[in-house]
C-alpha cells in the first residue's frame, strides 16, 4: 500500500502546486484590479473625499482578502476531491491486482468475525472464486451480488443479520478524519 500512498502522494502534491499558483494568479490579479480602483478615487478626489475614500479601500481590501480566502478554500477542496478520486480510483483497480484475492479474504474474514453465527458471504460473482476456499472451511454458502464489487457481505443465520465490510464504504466513512490528515500533511 506504501507504493500507491507514494504515487497517490506525487500526484496529489502536483495538483496542489497547479491549484495554489492557478489560486494565487487569481487573488494577484484581484488585488492589481482593487489597487487600480483605489488609485483612480484617489486622484480624482483626493481632498474633498478622503474619507469615503479610506472606508472604500479598507471595503476592497477586505473584499480582496475575502475572496483570495475564499479561491484558497475553493482549491484547497478541489485538491482533497481529487485525493478522493484518486483514492477511489485505485480502489476501483485493485480487483486487477494479484494481491485482490488477500484482500478480499480478509474483509470477508473481518466481515464473519462481527457475526456469532454465519450462514452466507455475498460479493460480486467476479470474486466468488476467490472466496470459495473460505467458504468451504467455514462450510458458508456463496451468494452473488453484481453490486458488491468491492467488498464482501456476511449473512447470518436466517438472514436476519448482516455485516457489508467493503472498501468504497470504508472509504467513505473514514474520509472526514482522512481529508483533515490530508490537509494537515499537505498544508500544515
Amino acid at each position: 500500500m506504501s507504493k500507491l500512498e507514494a504515487i497517490l502522494s506525487q500526484e496529489v502534491e502536483a495538483e496542489i502546486r497547479s491549484l495554489l499558483e492557478e489560486a494565487k494568479a487569481k487573488a494577484e490579479s484581484l488585488r492589481k484590479e482593487a489597487e487600480a480602483k483605489a488609485e483612480a478615487l484617489l486622484q480624482g478626489r483626493k481632498r474633498a473625499l478622503e474619507a469615503q475614500f479610506q472606508a472604500a479601500l479598507r471595503r476592497a481590501e477586505s473584499a480582496g482578502e475575502l475572496l483570495l480566502a475564499t479561491a484558497r478554500t475553493q482549491a484547497k477542496g478541489e485538491v482533497l476531491q481529487a485525493v478522493k478520486g484518486k483514492a477511489q480510483e485505485a480502489l476501483r483497480a485493485l480487483p486487477g491486482k494479484p494481491e485482490w484475492p488477500e484482500i478480499l479474504r480478509k474483509l470477508a474474514e473481518e466481515a464473519l468475525a462481527a457475526l456469532p453465527e454465519p450462514e452466507a458471504l455475498v460479493s460480486h460473482p467476479e470474486n466468488l472464486p476467490h472466496l470459495e476456499p473460505l467458504a468451504r472451511e467455514r462450510g458458508l454458502e456463496l451468494r452473488a451480488d453484481p453490486a458488491l464489487r468491492l467488498g464482501v457481505r456476511a449473512l447470518g443465520k436466517g438472514g436476519r443479520t448482516q455485516v457489508e465490510n467493503a472498501l468504497e464504504s470504508r472509504l467513505e466513512r473514514a474520509w472526514d478524519a482522512l481529508s483533515s490528515q490530508v490537509a494537515q500533511v499537505l498544508w500544515g
